[in-house]
């Protein structure tokens, strides 16, 4: 089994360490569009484009399975990439809401969505929350948190600076899904803001649930080769696979 994860920036990687202890795939083969990251704040038809083009540069590789990381991209172009796709494209918004509905068992709990500016818009987790039942929804566009991860922030006064700006006025809530990939990497920033009994749900995790759910992987690869590529600066992400993976 060969897997393309396809992300806008280094933000994908938080899935790649999902798949990596799920042990799925013999080959993942890694693409941030770093040259053209942040994607949340650009339109539609961009994202679209950007999206096509990093199909055809899977196509180099024979790939069973391409793996959108982008939250994004999940919202604005998983349907054209699967058009455009001689194999499977799954994206990460459908899986974070059924790893929602796995963990939350009350259909009344406050749930806050947070995500590019891009990806919130779309209302893409609220149609999906809703159509499973669940009522109580807050979506916060929160794209100050990618460039910050970007550099390698991930606590500290500067991240509580934003947590206020962001969350001052918000009704706390039960559980908080991660609508970004590069949310993850501040976590433990989000659980101390919010507190222990605050339930985050990320695309890594949710990911690796999906596809257990939907594919039969008969063989687990304890060495799975990996790849990274880059459309700009592809040492850069190199050095932070190695960081964010333990390489």
């Amino acid at each position: 089994m060969k897997v393309g994860v396809f992300d806008s920036g280094i933000g994908g990687l938080t899935v790649v360490k999902s798949l990596l202890k799920h042990r799925f795939f013999e080959e993942i083969i890694y693409f941030g569009d770093t040259a053209r990251v942040p994607y949340g704040i650009k339109d539609k038809n961009t994202i679209i484009r950007y999206a096509i083009e990093a199909v055809e540069f899977f196509k180099n590789f024979e790939l069973d399975l391409i793996i959108v990381a982008c939250n994004t991209v999940s919202a604005y172009a998983l349907e054209e990439m699967r058009e455009n796709s001689s194999c499977p494209v799954i994206g990460v918004i459908e899986s974070g809401a059924l790893a929602a509905q796995n963990a939350i068992t009350s259909k009344e709990s406050n749930i806050l969505i947070i995500g590019t500016k891009a990806t919130i818009n779309s209302r893409s987790y609220e149609e999906k929350l809703h159509a499973l039942g669940y009522t109580n929804l807050q979506a916060k566009a929160t794209g100050l948190f990618v460039p910050l991860v970007e550099e390698e922030i991930y606590e500290g006064e500067i991240i509580q600076s934003a947590f206020h700006h962001y969350f001052n006025a918000i009704e706390a809530p039960s559980a908080v899904i991660l609508g970004c990939t590069h949310f993850p990497l501040i976590a433990n920033a989000l659980q101390d803001y919010f507190g222990k009994k605050c339930l985050l749900i990320h695309s890594g995790d949710a990911i690796a649930q999906q596809l257990e759910k939907e594919f039969d992987f008969t063989k687990r690869y304890a060495s799975p080769e990996l790849k990274f590529f880059a459309s700009e600066n592809p040492d850069a992400l190199r050095n932070i696979a190695k960081k964010w993976l333990d390489l």
